[in-house]
């Protein structure tokens, strides 16, 4: 954007009023003193406004009769203890992880982490023994089928982890209500729970990253039927995340010294995510319309 001339007038031609017409207006200029003139500068692209504007008020504007339009404060992102505040599930979700954690050493304390994985275990000299899936609910122990994604094996597992909960999940329950983000988070829980086990079989797997691809599956399809600035997630996340799954499915990040990854718990959670977007955006969609 360039700056270009005005207006060119004579010394003795008071443009005090107009210019305090410009600064209460937030026009950007500039006038400066050329070959006994005074030259008035203003952006290429307001410069016939300005103009105009000296046609109608050469004297500015003393009795204020144009109106200031106010520019837009930015909103100040939030602090953590209101983030906190608007977001109690997602935090409590979160602490929940860090707890199981604690209590279970990163996933080092086999004989606590027991109680928690989707099957129930022994521990026979250096080999773990799985018990049915049939025996572990017959005994009532149905939490299981959600308590998995509590668990999580080393520090950088839980963090990456718990960041992208903290992003995708607040925007679900900001968006839709924390009774909506538990109740997902639940059912996305159990569905990449019971695909890993049907998939990969009896096996210490745990961690959010299914309920995490649930959540972006959800957001994802949901702004396509009922767009909303709450979703409105940067291209770059989305492809990202792809990008990532389609990288552990190929085994490459296993390669690479990341461990074994519960691929089919991440395919499982975003399929049921993108179901739960289609119908959450459709009746979103239908609510709009009324």
């Amino acid at each position: 954007m360039s700056v270009v001339q005005v207006l060119r007038l004579p010394l003795s031609v008071d443009l005090s009023g107009f210019v305090a017409l410009l600064k209460r207006l937030q026009v950007p200029h500039r006038v400066s003193e050329e070959a006994g003139e005074q030259v008035l500068w203003a952006p290429d692209n307001i410069a016939e406004d300005v103009r105009n504007l000296y046609q109608r008020f050469p004297a500015g504007d003393p009795e204020h009769e144009l109106p200031v339009v106010e520019r837009p404060v930015p909103m100040a992102r939030p602090g953590l203890v209101r983030q906190l505040r608007d977001s109690p599930a997602t935090a409590f979700i979160l602490l929940l992880c860090v707890l199981v954690a604690v209590v279970t050493q990163l996933g080092d304390n086999l004989s606590t982490l027991s109680g928690l994985t989707f099957v129930d275990y022994t521990i026979r000299g250096q080999y773990i023994q799985f018990a049915p899936l049939s025996e572990t609910l017959a005994s009532g122990q149905w939490w299981r089928l959600f308590t998995p994604m509590l668990i999580h094996f080393g520090f950088l597992h839980i963090a990456m982890n718990g960041m992208w909960f903290w992003e995708l999940g607040r925007r679900i329950e900001l968006r839709q209500g924390s009774i909506n983000l538990i109740g997902l988070s639940l059912l996305f829980s159990l569905v990449s729970n019971f695909a890993q086990y049907l998939f990969g079989g009896p096996s210490l797997f745990g961690g959010l990253s299914g309920v995490l691809y649930g959540l972006l599956g959800h957001i994802w399809i949901y702004q396509l039927m009922a767009p909303n600035p709450m979703y409105n997630l940067p291209r770059g996340v989305l492809v990202m995340m792809l990008v990532w799954l389609a990288l552990c499915m190929s085994g490459l990040v296993s390669m690479i010294g990341f461990g074994q990854i519960a691929n089919a718990a991440h395919v499982g959670g975003l399929l049921i995510g993108c179901l739960t977007g289609l119908l959450g955006g459709l009746w979103a969609r239908r609510k709009q319309a009324v």
